[in-house]
């Protein structure tokens, strides 16, 4: 299940390109209590639109924009929004104006997702680093779809699934993101992917690669 929020402009003051700890910091007082600090995210948060502007060192909605949450527990969704129902404050002087709950499409066997945010991809190497995986580089359809496979098992669902950057887009890039001080680099690159069509939709409401929970991976 998703659910888009939509939100109020930001009259008071800019938001900062780095903003995504604080919205992460929100949902999770909407929440209250929560399990969301699980190694495996099973939901999904986008970035805000990209219908803002890009004033002063930061960005700016004089329409508002939205953002949403997309997950594979229907109870966590009822939380985020009971806990909305509290405080409509979101940040930046934005308030969440509506909010508009979706399910998931009807897959078949394949599908194309167009990514609303980079999908990162790494792994911890031998010297204890990390090493980023991007949409040229071979090992990252095998580590997106190990991820995918893992969150699957941590959530019961069986099934084939298999997940590859689309290489015939035109237009992939590689963006750098800042969260908590950490630079993470992840591609803006269509996702393929086959199998079930139940792992797809899971797929759909979790996201793909590492770090959803924290707005990477996150699908149109």
């Amino acid at each position: 299940m998703r659910v888009t929020f939509n939100l109020s402009p930001n009259y008071r003051r800019i938001i900062p390109f780095d903003y995504q700890q604080q919205l992460v910091g929100r949902i999770h007082q909407w929440l209250g209590e929560n399990s969301l600090h699980d190694e495996i995210s099973l939901y999904s948060l986008s970035w805000l639109g990209f219908n803002g502007q890009v004033r002063n060192g930061g960005l700016y909605y004089p329409n508002g924009t939205h953002f949403h949450v997309s997950a594979a527990n229907d109870e966590l969704m009822a939380d985020i929004i009971a806990g909305l129902q509290r405080d409509t404050e979101v940040n930046w002087g934005m308030r969440v104006t509506s909010i508009m709950p979706q399910r998931e499409p009807t897959f078949g066997t394949s599908a194309r997702f167009i990514m609303q945010s980079p999908v990162l991809v790494k792994r911890q190497i031998e010297d204890g680093s990390v090493q980023f995986y991007y949409y040229k580089d071979e090992m990252a359809a095998t580590y997106m779809t190990q991820t995918m496979q893992a969150k699957m098992k941590h959530a019961g669902v069986v099934g084939r699934i298999s997940l590859r950057f689309d290489r015939s887009f035109p237009n992939p890039k590689i963006k750098m993101c800042t969260y908590r001080k950490i630079n993470n680099k992840a591609s803006l690159c269509p996702v393929i992917a086959e199998g079930d069509p139940h792992c797809i939709a899971f797929a759909w409401n979790v996201g793909i690669g590492n770090s959803t929970g924290i707005g990477f991976g996150a699908i149109k």
